[in-house]
């Protein structure tokens, strides 16, 4: 079975994931350092990914180009692969809706890029199992053979470009959506000082859920500013449906305010959580 010379565009905490699975099943996998930060750097010497410098090199030397970026800059990042003459399998593994993905998609086949679309459902799970990648495009099959003796399990799925972003943001409607949906409750609870009744009221109707809850609450904070972003594609992927997009517009609302927990070095308390939400104040932002 022939190997790829894979580039990762960028190994941050998921990005170097799927980078790392990609050497485990045999790849070779390229990075380019420049404008990148030192945690970014640690990440990809660690996973002993090979640094070309600039994003042209990953272009000329590589046959298989993955993009694991923020929602807002996916666009920008096949922008500059196209502007670099590359020709070969370009695979965008982003949180985007499938009607973006698909002019994206469109957009690098008319230069002769061959366009795959990826989502990625689960943070990193290092021991195997927990960690999904969707595909569907017509080299679907080539990119799933890069990563077949590695943690994460890759599903094909049949038709066009559009299906691997659609399952993303369905599955993160309901597991994103609903963390933000009780970081709400929570918050307007605290507002009207009933907390401890409903965590009573929770706790009698659904033992352990009370608990649940302020987990999930306080442990989505480090990541909520990325979140912020995939709610507004869930959005905008509801109203393509003919739905409505305004409760997924209100989780991206609940994801911005907690933005400043960004690369928190511990979990904060359910109560600093709830007055950030409440614009209270905290002591994170005088310190």
């Amino acid at each position: 079975m022939n190997k790829e010379i894979i580039g990762i565009l960028h190994p941050g905490e998921m990005g170097v994931f799927v980078a790392a699975c990609a050497r485990i099943s045999g790849n070779q996998v390229l990075w380019a350092s420049d404008g990148r930060s030192a945690k970014t750097t640690a990440r990809a010497e660690k996973h002993q990914l090979t640094d070309v410098m600039e994003i042209e090199k990953i272009c000329r030397e590589c046959t298989l180009i993955i993009s694991v970026c923020p929602p807002h800059a996916a666009e920008d990042i096949a922008r500059t692969i196209i502007e670099n003459g590359y020709k070969g399998i370009y695979v965008d593994a982003n949180a985007i809706s499938p009607t973006r993905v698909i002019k994206m998609g469109m957009d690098m086949a008319a230069t002769g890029i061959k366009f795959v679309d990826g989502g990625i459902i689960g943070g990193p799970d290092w021991e195997g199992g927990r960690t999904f990648l969707y595909l569907s495009g017509e080299s679907a099959s080539q990119v799933a053979t890069c990563f077949l003796d590695s943690p994460l399990k890759v599903y094909e799925l049949k038709g066009q470009v559009g299906k691997a972003s659609a399952i993303k943001m369905c599955y993160a409607a309901y597991t994103k959506g609903t963390t933000a949906l009780l970081s709400s409750i929570l918050a307007t609870a605290e507002y009207f000082d009933v907390r401890e009744e409903l965590k009573d009221r929770w706790a009698g109707d659904w033992p352990g859920f009370d608990d649940q809850a302020e987990r999930r609450v306080t442990r989505v904070t480090a990541k909520a500013w990325r979140f912020a972003g995939e709610m507004e594609e869930i959005s905008t992927t509801f109203k393509e449906a003919g739905l409505s997009g305004d409760i997924h517009a209100g989780a991206a609302d609940v994801y911005r305010r907690l933005a400043m927990f960004k690369d928190a070095s511990d979990t904060p308390d359910l109560d600093e959580v709830l007055n950030t939400l409440l614009n209270r104040g905290n002591t994170r932002m005088k310190t």
